[in-house]
């Protein structure tokens, strides 16, 4: 199984790697909502589209569990789809992103007790509380990792950010645990836009 490994940030300053990806790299993706709500609207090009966030809203990740969608400009580091899902490739989406493919034995650890592995991607089976990425829901079929909390990772301030399918088909779409959630068809059809240089930008609704 090819397993995805986090790349770190530009810099080892979070600040300063926070002002480098503003200057030189692309906002291909804005997602934003208002104070306490859990759904808004996620631009990429002339594409708006709806989206779910975290139970509690978008705010200022403080730790593992809270339900909190991070407001920041965080870079994409790869697509991930479940092979067994996508048997023929030629149906599988196209980005200039990194395209990783895993199987059932794929998880991403948030076990906060082993700080070497906290939200980074492990094979199954393992003793860690971790999220498993093979789901019977559908999912995490296709979905973009978001560079949260991984330069480097730092124990029960979040794990597993992810860009993934909704739900359901209905509007509004299922809240998240702290992930945004678009329908599966947009999800495809923006990954044709992105590239290694692109970052999304989560936001409140009025923020400059």
């Amino acid at each position: 199984m090819r397993l995805i490994f986090a790349q770190p940030l530009m810099g080892k300053s979070k600040k300063n790697s926070t002002r480098a990806l503003r200057h030189s790299r692309r906002v291909a993706m804005l997602v934003y909502g208002r104070v306490g709500a859990t759904h808004g609207t996620l631009l990429c090009g002339a594409q708006r589209i709806p989206c779910s966030f975290g139970s509690a809203g978008i705010g200022y990740k403080k730790r593992e569990g809270d339900g909190i969608t991070p407001i920041g400009t965080f870079p994409l580091r790869a697509a991930i789809l479940t092979t067994s899902r996508y048997a023929n490739l030629l149906y599988a989406p196209i980005s200039r992103l990194a395209v990783l493919r895993t199987n059932a034995r794929a998880a991403w650890c948030d076990d906060a007790r082993h700080p070497r592995k906290y939200n980074r991607p492990i094979a199954l089976p393992s003793c860690l509380s971790h999220e498993t990425l093979h789901r019977k829901d559908n999912l995490y079929d296709l979905l973009l990792v978001l560079g949260f909390n991984d330069a480097p990772a730092r124990a029960r301030r979040g794990s597993a950010i992810f860009l993934h399918a909704a739900r359901t088909t209905k509007q509004p779409y299922a809240t998240t645990e702290g992930c945004i959630a678009v329908k599966p068809q947009a999800l495809r059809a923006m990954l044709a836009k992105l590239d290694r240089n692109c970052v999304i930008r989560i936001m409140r609704a009025g923020s400059p």
